[in-house]
Formats: structure tokens, C-alpha cells, sequence
């Protein structure tokens, strides 16, 4: 989800809420502590230099119990961190702690922000010697599929 959409979402909202992909929700009182833009320069196994800008947010459980972050104060936040630190219109990576901190992407069901669990991935499969995952197919499925009949052209 890119950060014009955030905003677009946070216009149309009366309650700010985050869930984990498990349905749990992060706290009510949660604090959004950063708001930022994040670069990250870096060589894959391949040998290629990649860039990647990310937007992020960092939710914070704090022991104020009492705390609400509105939606309005939020998009504050953002409208402020694109004046002062000319963040893009990027996608969004949040950090949220739970046994350690968790990046996550994000997305958005309606009624609350929806934290999508990320994945590492090799980014150069082709050079490193990693077969891509073979397809599986059932045997069931195969029943119904176009035959090969000696000189019909398929084989």
C-alpha cells in the first residue's frame, strides 16, 4: 500500500486500528513514533546493486492506556514528514514489536489497517544456482486434459 492511499484511508476513517494477519489487533492506546522514509543500498547474491525507498511507520505500545491516535493526528504526522523529510508517495513498511521487531506491509479490510507478514526471497535465483519450485500437479487433474494422438500436431 503506498502512502497517498494511507492518507486517502485516514480521510474516510473515525478509528485507527491495526491487525496482524492473525486477527489479533495491536492495543488501542498504540503510538505511532516514526514516521519516515527508509533507503537501503545494497549488492544481492547475484552481484547486483539494488536500491529500495520505502515509507514507514513504527507502532509503539506505550503504558499510557489513555492515548487514542486519531486519524487526523496521524495524517498530521505524514503531512509533516513529507514537508520536512520530501518523503514519496512509497509504499509502506511498518515496524511492530513482537518478539522482535517485525516489518511488515500493509494493507487495509475495510476497518482497520491489515499488517502483512513479509517474506525473505532470493532476488537473483538465475545467478546463484536456485532451481525455481518445480509446479505440482494431480494426477486427477490431468484426467480431462487435451491427448496426444500420433501426427495430431501437439507433440
Amino acid at each position: 500500500m503506498k502512502l497517498s492511499e494511507v492518507k486517502q484511508i485516514l480521510e474516510n476513517v473515525e478509528n485507527l486500528r491495526f491487525e496482524l494477519q492473525n486477527g489479533a489487533t495491536a492495543p488501542s492506546h498504540f503510538h505511532v513514533t516514526e514516521v519516515g522514509m527508509i533507503t537501503k543500498n545494497f549488492i544481492d547474491c547475484g552481484g547486483m546493486v539494488r536500491n529500495e525507498k520505502v515509507a514507514n511507520f513504527q507502532l509503539w505500545n506505550a503504558n499510557d492506556t489513555d492515548h487514542r491516535l486519531e486519524p487526523q493526528k496521524l495524517l498530521n504526522i505524514i503531512s509533516l514528514s513529507e514537508k520536512v523529510l520530501g518523503i514519496e508517495d512509497l509504499e509502506i513498511e511498518v515496524e511492530y514489536q513482537a518478539e522482535t521487531i517485525g516489518k511488515y506491509d500493509l494493507d487495509f479490510n475495510g476497518k482497520n489497517f491489515v499488517l502483512i507478514n513479509k517474506q525473505t526471497a532470493c532476488l537473483a535465483l538465475d545467478a546463484c544456482g536456485v532451481a525455481p519450485a518445480k509446479m505440482k500437479v494431480s494426477l486427477a487433474d490431468l484426467q480431462n486434459a487435451p491427448v496426444c494422438t500420433p501426427g495430431g500436431g501437439c507433440c
